[in-house]
């Protein structure tokens, strides 16, 4: 019995410094090829600085809004960078932080007049992604892209036949007459209805004030185009709302007229995530360790 303790304590120990010994070698890579980026942009005296606004747009996302900020800052205060692409793929998501995105970009072009900033639409940019893009200088696409949805939208569910059927009773105590207001498990009134609905109508305002600022004469008359639906990147062309065909790459080749691309981009930080990953990995070899040695910890 106190031979197999051993091994084991053996085993977990060879464990322990296997996990450092890797940990070690994924640092000194990652400590390589950024020194390799670091090279490159040190190397480059003109090129295109590309951020990516990829996925939902909400606080918790990695396409927030301090993040696109961040990545886009940098872009412009870089003097190698000539011109800015704001690469978006997205089906929208917070107009808080879809607005934030809008009315930096402005700020930054008002603040980097020389440089031009080009918005450049992957598969989709819809809603709140459209809203962050319409203060670019100009929006690129492709014809399939899908493109639009300038709209505000509240959804959820009612359970309140459902909880007659089967017996349930909801119990809800609150202070403050409306403050259980839209709650799913009680009827929906119409004062309630109301206010939702004229909350949705002024966030809607605000959405289309900005497109219409950002896209100034661009846009056609068409009252669609603020009606919630949204269309193929050739039908947006036709409406106003993309100003050109064309992707990243050509944009930077053929507008901005510096073909190499330098990714400003905020990534979740790939250390960080080995660092937590190993952290937790070494406590439970040190949990399995204390549990072999001592035998008080249950």
């Amino acid at each position: 019995a106190f031979a197999s303790l051993e091994e084991s304590r053996k085993a977990c120990r060879w464990g322990i410094f296997f996990k450092i010994f890797i940990a070690v070698y994924l640092i000194i890579v990652l400590l390589i090829m950024q020194s390799g980026t670091w090279g490159e942009k040190a190397l480059a005296t003109r090129y295109t600085a590309l951020v990516e606004l990829d996925g939902e747009i909400s606080a918790e996302s990695v396409a927030n809004a301090d993040n696109i900020i961040r990545g886009l800052r940098d872009a412009f205060e870089d003097k190698a960078a000539v011109g800015v692409i704001l690469q978006a793929n997205s089906p929208g998501g917070s107009p808080v932080q879809s607005a934030y995105i809008y009315d930096e970009i402005l700020r930054l072009r008002d603040k980097h007049p020389d440089k031009s900033l080009y918005a450049v639409i992957g598969d989709m940019c819809a809603s709140g992604c459209y809203y962050a893009v319409a203060a670019a200088d100009k929006i690129y696409a492709s014809p399939a892209s899908i493109v639009g949805s300038i709209g505000v939208l509240m959804d959820g569910f009612g359970f309140v036949d459902g909880m007659k059927k089967l017996g349930i009773e909801r119990r809800l105590l609150t202070a403050g007459e409306n403050k259980g207001i839209l709650d799913p498990f009680s009827p929906l009134d119409s004062k309630a209805r109301r206010h939702a609905q004229k909350m949705l109508d002024e966030i809607h305002v605000q959405f289309i004030d900005a497109v219409k600022q950002g896209r100034g004469d661009a846009l056609k008359p068409n009252k669609e185009i603020f009606s919630g639906l949204f269309w193929s990147g050739t039908k947006a062309k036709e409406l106003g709302l993309v100003d050109e065909y064309g992707s990243a790459g050509s944009v930077a080749r053929d507008v901005i007229g510096a073909e190499e691309i330098v990714d400003y981009t905020v990534r979740e930080n790939l250390f960080n995530r080995l660092a937590d990953r190993f952290g937790m990995a070494m406590g439970r070899s040190v949990a399995s360790e204390l549990r072999l040695s001592g035998g008080g910890l249950r």
